[in-house]
């Protein structure tokens, strides 16, 4: 969400949430949530996500952020979780990794949000480290990694760290929003999960709200 400041330069948390209401999606994982510097407070007041549908979980690591090295998950309210918590990756630069431990439905599963390097020299190790951080945290549940992951190609390079397990969402161009060619934005899922369906959204807000457009996904467990 380029820390709320869109292609005409201002700083603006009330575009991207009318953005994020656009989507009405249950679950949001923000790249670039917390200013970066100083005491990295979130660039959403948190008075102003009360207003909406969503509650930020609680994966940052200093008191005024919502998220960690910028990576920041809303949950829909009336989703039940059980764990949230914050992951440190293997960096050239400062990043990170956040994820949350759901129920819905009588079905446990877990989600990841990410931002990848940029330079691509540790992005392979920084996939195999969420991959092994969600393996640790329990036993085998469905699983959902979204996020930027700063890679052009489609399925070689470090999505090659994710195996024939996973499936890779990548919906259509989102960088730069306002002539997309890049496909950074991704969603990638465990077997488990059938997507039904994905997107770049388009509008005239998210087009103006940050440099990149938001991707989403409609998924589905198969009944047990």
């Amino acid at each position: 969400m380029h820390k709320a400041v869109g292609l005409d330069r201002r700083r603006d948390p009330e575009r991207i949430i009318a953005v994020l209401r656009e989507i009405d999606a249950d679950i949001i994982a923000l790249q670039e949530a917390d200013l970066r510097f100083g005491q990295r407070p979130s660039v959403i007041p948190r008075a102003l996500l009360d207003d909406t549908s969503w509650v930020a979980l609680p994966v940052a690591k200093r008191r005024r952020s919502i998220g960690w090295h910028g990576n920041a998950l809303l949950l829909r309210r009336d989703i039940d979780f059980t764990l949230a918590g914050a992951l440190d990756l293997p960096v050239l630069e400062p990043r990170g990794a956040v994820f949350t431990e759901l129920r819905l439905g009588g079905r446990r599963f877990q989600v990841a949000g990410a931002h990848l390097d940029i330079s691509g020299f540790r992005r392979s190790d920084q996939v195999r480290a969420i991959v092994a951080a969600l393996e640790r945290n329990g036993t085998t549940c469905p699983q959902v990694v979204m996020g930027d992951f700063n890679h052009w190609g489609r399925d070689g390079g470090a999505m090659r760290e994710f195996g024939q397990s996973w499936s890779i969402c990548a919906p259509g161009p989102s960088f730069p929003s306002r002539r997309p060619i890049a496909r950074l934005d991704r969603i990638i899922v465990s077997s488990e999960w059938k997507v039904i369906d994905a997107a770049v959204h388009h509008s005239r807000q998210a087009m103006q709200a940050s440099d990149h457009l938001p991707v989403w996904a409609r998924l589905e467990l198969p009944k047990k």
